[in-house]
């Protein structure tokens, strides 16, 4: 058991952007409905599961996430039965989802910051803090999008759907964090105006500091070996 949870852990990064990967690129590969209805809610436990991994060298953070799913289980059973609108119980899920990705987006900036030796998993953990923090986005817009409805537009946006709205909202979520700006959706609101405006300058502020903080360390490394 003991070495089952070492190897787990060992590959703690590569599994948490594999379920990253899925969710966000399996419609690809499978028939939409069938990916949205049945793999998508798999993945996002996958995804929840390989996170709180993430964290389990520290058992408070550990067991406060795993409350918190809990939590979101019992309340997603509850609905089942009590009458409750769709956007307030979509709000309240997304309401656990972002507070469980801000605690693992900085675990795990906090386990690529503080790595001495630069190798696959550091890379790997690095680009799936990236990945995180387009998550954090996506939710922050769609929390925006479901309680001032309308805050954004576009040819993506008008006359869809929620559903066709939140994929859309995902894929806007990227590009303001990648800063690549295609217009095709706009924020009109000023709240959705400024969430836009900090999410391009947390993108940037991760490629600038975080990325550069380990490629430092990679070429401080590479020298050291060459001057031995």
């Amino acid at each position: 058991m003991d070495s089952i949870k070492t190897y787990l852990y060992k590959h703690r990064f590569e599994l948490f952007i594999a379920t990253q990967f899925f969710i966000l690129f399996g419609s690809l590969f499978f028939p939409y409905d069938f990916f949205q209805l049945l793999l998508l809610p798999a993945l996002f436990i996958l995804n929840i599961a390989s996170g709180i991994l993430l964290v389990s060298k520290k058992k408070k953070t550990m067991w406060f996430l795993i409350i918190l799913i809990v939590v979101a289980i019992i309340a997603f059973g509850s609905s089942l039965f009590i009458e409750v609108e769709k956007s307030e119980f979509t709000l309240m899920r997304l309401s656990v989802y972002f507070i469980f990705y801000i605690i693992v987006t900085l675990h795990t900036i906090e386990q690529v910051w503080h790595e001495k030796k630069v190798d696959k998993t550091v890379i790997i953990g690095l680009m799936s803090g990236y990945i995180s923090l387009g998550f954090l986005a996506f939710f922050m817009l769609l929390s925006i999008e479901l309680i001032e409805p309308d805050s954004f537009t576009g040819v993506l946006l008008d006359g869809q759907s929620l559903d066709v709205r939140f994929d859309s909202l995902m894929y806007y979520a990227y590009i303001t964090l990648l800063t690549i700006g295609y217009g095709d959706i706009i924020p009109v609101t000023p709240i959705a105006q400024k969430a836009v405006v900090l999410i391009g300058l947390v993108g940037q502020f991760y490629v600038i500091i975080i990325t550069s903080v380990v490629v430092a360390k990679y070429i401080n490394v590479s020298v050291m070996k060459n001057s031995d």
